[in-house]
């Protein structure tokens, strides 16, 4: 872990895959308006679209003073080395403006997406991290600390990500497991939750929205177990979730309700929490709502 991780984030960003719905042109000039807007980070996901370290080029080249954060870049999408240089090559251009989040994905998106042999996740993590920490890097060096965080969300995962790295990002997750996962960080290291969120008043509509975002991760192991561990039946995890699951991990309603539950992760130990606003169908970009978010979050983020 490197030094004054407080000063890299604000408690609060946005989280978004949307970007890579629309041309790269686009992209730029919607992370220009966050920045405007007040938005202090941006995390983008990787799964077969842009390459988040291209993209992240691509999106810090046109701010000034964002930072930019991967949500969460596949240890098997590119050896050791390759990531090491590109953290590298990044945090050089932008110094103190890059978090490098790292995941050990899934068996579907490694094993049939890439080919490769999803086994031990945790030893896979933690060799993946001794290659980065040894590798070579013949450019010009960066003059800050480049940053790494992990995708973490059962504790001997969070364990290693306080051990070797900045922090962790725990995605699809409630404040009950911020809570724990505090706990096992300890004091010390980063704690980046991700908080889905949808506008919308009307109780069916906001949940029909929401199971468009939960059935995706209901499909995936690793996600499902980490459910179960706070608490969720079997009957919660059909059919897209239950009423009481989707509303657990998805903040729906006014602005209000859904700063509430921002705060509700900041007090339970969160340093930031990186906000997805969603849309309709997954790619949608919901540019209305990053703007009537923008304000009530920077209130929230300057009274934490």
């Amino acid at each position: 872990m490197t030094e004054n991780q407080s000063l890299l984030l604000p408690r609060i960003g946005l989280w978004t895959g949307a970007l890579d719905a629309v041309p790269a042109a686009r992209a730029r000039e919607l992370a220009a308006e966050l920045e405007e807007l007040g938005y202090g980070a941006l995390w983008i996901p990787e799964v077969a679209g842009r390459d988040p370290f291209v993209h992240l080029a691509l999106l810090l080249s046109a701010t000034r003073r964002l930072i930019g954060a991967t949500g969460i870049a596949n240890i098997w999408a590119r050896d050791a080395v390759a990531t090491s240089s590109a953290a590298k090559a990044l945090t050089e251009a932008f110094p103190e403006r890059v978090l490098i989040g790292l995941g050990v994905s899934h068996q579907n998106l490694v094993g049939d997406l890439r080919g490769h042999t999803y086994a031990k996740p945790l030893t896979a993590m933690r060799e993946y991290l001794d290659g980065i920490e040894a590798a070579p890097y013949t450019a010009h060096r960066p003059t800050t600390p480049v940053r790494y965080a992990l995708a973490a969300l059962r504790p001997r995962m969070l364990r290693l990500a306080a051990e070797r790295t900045e922090g962790a990002h725990p995605y699809f997750v409630t404040p009950e497991h911020t809570a724990r996962a505090r706990e096992i960080l300890g004091a010390g290291p980063l704690l980046c939750p991700e908080q889905a969120v949808v506008l919308e008043t009307d109780p069916a509509r906001a949940r029909e929205i929401g199971r468009v975002y939960t059935s995706v991760y209901l499909n995936q192991p690793n996600y499902v177990n980490s459910i179960r561990e706070l608490g969720f039946t079997e009957e919660d995890l059909r059919d897209g979730g239950s009423d009481a699951l989707v509303d657990a991990l998805v903040a729906w309603g006014d602005a209000d309700r859904v700063l509430d539950r921002v705060r509700a992760h900041l007090d339970a130990g969160a340093d930031h929490v990186a906000v997805q606003a969603l849309g309709a169908h997954r790619r949608e970009v919901p540019e209305s709502q990053w703007r009537a978010l923008a304000a009530p979050l920077a209130t929230l983020a300057a009274r934490s």
